[in-house]
C-alpha cells in the first residue's frame, strides 16, 4: 500500500474510479475557432447536460460560451 496522507489516497482512489468509467466526449469549437474535444466523466457529462438543457443550447455551445468566462485569479 502507498504511504500517503488520507486526502492524497482519496484523490488517487477517485482518479482510478473515474478512469474505470466510460468517458463522454464533447466536440466543440473554442472562442478562437480551434476545434476541441473534451472527455468528461459520467458525473461531469450529466452536470453539463443539465446546464445545457436549462440554457436550451447544446453541450458544445455551452462549452463554447463558457470559454468566454474570465478566469478568476
Amino acid at each position: 500500500m502507498i504511504n500517503l496522507p488520507e486526502d492524497e489516497l482519496t484523490f488517487l482512489t477517485d482518479l482510478v474510479k473515474t478512469s474505470r468509467q466510460k468517458p463522454h466526449r464533447v466536440d466543440w469549437v473554442d472562442r478562437d475557432g480551434t476545434e476541441r474535444s473534451t472527455l468528461l466523466s459520467p458525473a461531469d457529462a450529466s452536470r453539463l447536460n443539465k446546464l445545457a438543457h436549462g440554457l436550451k443550447i447544446s453541450k458544445a455551445e455551452t462549452l463554447r460560451q463558457a470559454a468566454h468566462i474570465p478566469v478568476k485569479k
